[in-house]
């Protein structure tokens, strides 16, 4: 029997290695067949902003520095030194970061046991192509790098909570969120912050219960499978000031921002609701169902007429469903006593939909949140469902039918659903190809374009490098690679 154990630990551990690596080697493919290395978009800005002088202290000490990701700067030195200010380089970052939030997820399955079914469908969402907007436009990868540490630290929050910590957990908590929010993390923070403030309180609620309890009580509460925990409520206490002080300083930093939102139309949220009371709840069941099939796909679907925004609404009711469900399931069977990773996860995905409503009403268009930019916002969430089902089956005795009947339909419909854009996604790769092709062949003429000339293209070379913010700023950008022989001008 104990062979037997050891060859099932040795097995899980070979797959949360290989499907991870597997899953990096698929999106470097995707990469290579759906991109070329041509600055455009959110790159022009960076041009004009900080090149060609990465070095320069100016660029840096910046009173909102901390909005600005700090460790961008050190990949943008790395990248201009070694390789000539490279997207691919940029994208190629995002899918490693990608695969370390994997392997985040291979650690938590290795620990509790999960059985391989789980972790395949767990790495499925994981590497899904709903994101490729994100994954193509290589200036996110700091984006996908915040939320592999935002996992990890959630992890290792899990191992205090459960009593399963290892040697040097404490520190991790008290560094970890400091490296992150005023490192990595960016605009990011503000939803991991209130999720491990959050799990914070319950330690520091939980422990205070505990004193509270008789000596016999809290022996036998001590004992059961999961409960453990070497730290009192003062341990959980210094975790959350470890997160809320970054937090603050972020905000202090992120108060000195001057943020643009080109579209906005200016009106307040109750003005709007005013006018379309239904708006907040069509904008958040188009989100969820966004996680279900990817948005472009569902945008198209609409505009074809092969499917309704009622449908589209329903499609968001079921995914809601599913976030209810698996928050029923931690409550009712207590699977936040084995485990509290699933609630940290369905809590941090809930908030991100709130969150984008929040920052994206400005534009009036439910249709925004159907952008595959929020993808990986969103999928925290889904992932949390996931792990709610399989710790939920993991302990059969506490499940019922009607919850396996859901949670396997649930599952399947989201394997089914990714695996289809995942697919599109595929098909549509060599199209994304060619248009990156046509950026990169007309780049050398930019800087010698005038307005007219650029506006005349077709299409116009806002629309073309996805950058509307003003044809001198589009040109100053090339003119930059080119003085510095950067970019497309190596």
């Amino acid at each position: 029997m104990k062979a037997e154990t050891n060859r099932k630990d040795v097995y899980r551990k070979a797959l949360c290695l290989l499907i991870p690596a597997a899953g990096l080697a698929f999106l470097l493919w995707y990469i290579k067949n759906a991109t070329c290395d041509v600055v455009y978009s959110d790159y022009i800005r960076l041009v004009n902003s900080y090149l060609p002088d990465v070095y320069d202290p100016d660029r840096f000490f910046v009173p909102d520095v901390l909005t600005r990701i700090p460790i961008n700067y050190l990949g943008r030195i790395i990248n201009v030194e070694l390789f000539g200010f490279s997207i691919t380089f940029d994208r190629v970052l995002g899918a490693v970061s990608t695969a370390l939030a994997a392997w985040v997820f291979g650690l938590y399955f290795i620990r509790h046991k999960l059985g391989s079914i789980w972790l395949f469908l767990i790495m499925a969402v994981t590497f899904s192509l709903n994101q490729w907007e994100m994954l193509t436009n290589g200036s996110g990868w700091s984006h996908f790098f915040a939320f592999a540490c935002f996992y990890y630290h959630e992890l290792v929050f899990d191992r205090v909570w459960t009593g399963q910590e290892k040697k040097g957990d404490t520190l991790r908590m008290i560094l970890l969120p400091v490296l992150i929010i005023l490192g990595t993390a960016g605009p990011y923070c503000a939803i991991y912050a209130v999720v491990m403030i959050l799990a914070s309180a319950a330690g520091i609620v939980r422990d205070l219960w505990r004193k509270k309890q008789k000596q016999s009580e809290c022996s036998a509460l001590e004992g059961e499978k999961g409960l453990g925990s070497k730290g009192d409520f003062r341990r959980y206490l210094t975790f959350l000031f470890a997160v809320l002080i970054p937090l603050l300083l972020y905000i202090l930093s992120n108060s000195f921002a001057v943020e643009e939102h080109a579209g906005a139309t200016g009106r307040s949220l109750g003005e709007l609701l005013m006018d379309a009371p239904s708006f907040p709840v069509r904008f958040l069941l188009k989100s969820l169902a966004g996680m279900l099939i990817g948005g472009e796909e569902l945008i198209q679907w609409i505009s074809d007429g092969k499917i309704t925004d009622g449908f589209c609404y329903l499609l968001g009711l079921f995914v809601a469903a599913g976030y209810l469900w698996a928050l029923w399931m931690n409550l009712r069977h207590k699977i936040y006593e084995r485990s509290l990773f699933p609630m940290m996860l369905l809590t941090g995905g809930a908030l991100n939909h709130v969150l984008i409503f929040l920052s994206r009403y400005i534009f009036e268009k439910e249709n925004y949140a159907l952008s595959s930019r929020y993808a990986l916002q969103f999928q925290v969430g889904i992932l949390g469902i996931i792990l709610t089902f399989a710790l939920a089956v993991q302990m059969k005795s506490r499940l019922s039918a009607a919850g396996r009947i859901f949670g396997a339909v649930f599952c399947i419909a989201i394997l089914l659903g990714n695996g289809y854009t995942t697919y599109r996604e595929i098909e549509k790769a060599p199209y994304r190809e060619e248009r990156f092709e046509m950026m990169r062949e007309l780049a050398p003429l930019m800087p010698h374009l005038t307005d007219e000339e650029m506006m005349e293209m077709d299409p116009a070379a806002p629309d073309l490098y996805e950058y509307r913010k003003g044809t001198d700023k589009l040109r100053k950008a090339f003119e930059i690679l080119e003085e510095n022989q950067l970019n497309v001008f190596r």
